[in-house]
């Protein structure tokens, strides 16, 4: 008598193979889904004999579904421009959390939740390293990235000021020109210096620098309002209209040091910084028949500034961009690897969660030990491809019909076995 075992397991197969086929299809579009293969092993064999040869002869008892491994090839890159979306290029998986339970993921669809951490679309948050003043250390744990519209840049105190400047050589003896300078204190308060240049022989002029004296604390007993002169001296210049002086203890031109501001009355500690009048050995100060003009000025502090916008490099680094126009780390987006991808558990959502067979988590930043590069303002998508699937599902309708038709074959058989009693 036939064996309905053997076609019914067939179709049991079959069965799971259209349903995987099926979970693919549906899942053509979700961010950073792999496609899942069915693949097929007999079952055991029953010995019905040997031939002369003593060749065995043997009756397979059907088959059954021998392994459902995940396809982790690369998916298609897609730009969005959203800069939360991080897209992984290579091997490697995206560390997340919730209520402490870490899972690893390939969806890099992030955005950043009320507390400016950065999660994903289900509220798990991503793992990385932190940035402290700025500075990343990949030495310590991973822990949940935290950045946004809370974070801030500290002030910068200016330490050194340029001017690009004109004096015009034609002017009379006593004329003055006088130029605005904006610097930060400590605070990141603002304050506006004036150089003011008085010409006081040919090819010679008299600076003086100086601060309102109403944000000087004021001094002295009894307290006096401060002057509010920072700096004063001579600038020299030759027949060409070349600055030659202020020089140094060795007759060098020498840019003006240690100019300080003392006793702000904001409470921000004491300023000392420095006029550079030389660009590399070239002045920046000239003397020429022209109108004494201020080409462009410059200092190198900076005002507290919030977070602006911030994007994510190939290794990870997310870097923030503030309102006071400096740019600093503010983490690191970290990748994990394992020894098998195979043994990964699927727990849906796009998530994994490492087992036995996949073996532990080895964590480090992206482009190191073989991690993938990422990709800020894109989205890897998922990799199914749709003729392949179509053909499988082809292949897989077809033998669940041929299993089907061997269990009505056998049931014929069955039947006329019955009725051979009359």
């Amino acid at each position: 008598m036939p064996s309905f075992s053997i076609p019914l397991s067939g179709l049991t197969a079959d069965s799971t193979a259209l349903s995987a086929i099926a979970n693919n299809l549906a899942n053509q579009n979700t961010t950073g889904y792999k496609d899942v293969r069915v693949q097929f092993s007999d079952l055991f064999y029953q010995n019905l004999g040997t031939t002369g040869s003593g060749d065995p002869i043997q009756l397979g008892a059907g088959a059954q579904v021998g392994s459902m491994p995940g396809m982790f090839t690369q998916g298609s890159v897609n730009s969005t421009g959203v800069p939360t979306d991080v897209a992984i290029q290579g091997d490697g998986f995206f560390a997340v959390q919730k209520d402490g339970v870490v899972s690893y993921t390939r969806a890099g669809d992030f955005s950043v939740d009320a507390n400016n951490f950065l999660v994903t679309s289900e509220g798990q948050q991503v793992l990385g390293y932190p940035a402290v003043n700025g500075v990343i250390s990949t030495g310590q744990g991973i822990t949940p990235l935290q950045l946004g519209a809370g974070t801030i840049s500290p002030p910068n105190a200016t330490s050194g000021v340029t001017l690009t400047t004109n004096l015009d050589a034609s002017a009379n003896v006593g004329d003055t020109f006088s130029t605005p300078v904006t610097v930060f204190d400590s605070l990141g308060a603002s304050h506006v210096l004036t150089f003011t240049f008085t010409k006081t022989a040919a090819n010679t002029w008299g600076y003086s620098l100086s601060i309102p004296s109403d944000e000087l604390n004021p001094t002295g007993t009894p307290p006096a309002p401060q002057t509010g002169i920072l700096s004063t001296g001579t600038l020299t210049f030759d027949g060409a209209g070349k600055l030659t002086g202020p020089v140094d203890t060795n007759g060098n031109l020498t840019n003006v040091n240690g100019i300080a501001v003392a006793g702000l009355a904001d409470g921000a500690s004491d300023m000392s910084f420095s006029w550079d009048l030389l660009n590399g050995a070239t002045p920046v100060i000239t003397q020429v028949a022209a109108p004494s003009s201020t080409s462009s000025t410059q200092q190198n502090g900076a005002g507290s500034g919030s977070l602006v916008n911030f994007s994510i490099g190939t290794d990870g680094t997310v870097t923030g961009s503030f309102s006071n126009g400096k740019t600093a780390a503010l983490g690191q987006i970290a990748l994990a690897t394992f020894a098998d991808n195979q043994g990964l558990q699927r727990i849906g959502q796009t998530d994994f969660t490492e087992t036995l067979a996949s073996g532990q988590a080895v964590v480090g930043a992206p482009g190191t030990g073989g991690r993938g590069s990422l990709s800020g303002g894109a989205l890897e998508l998922s990799n199914v491809d749709i003729a392949t699937e179509f053909a499988n599902l082809i292949v897989a309708q077809r033998a669940f019909e041929a299993n089907a038709k061997a269990v009505t074959t056998f049931d014929q058989i069955t039947q006329d076995t019955i009725n051979l009693k009359p």
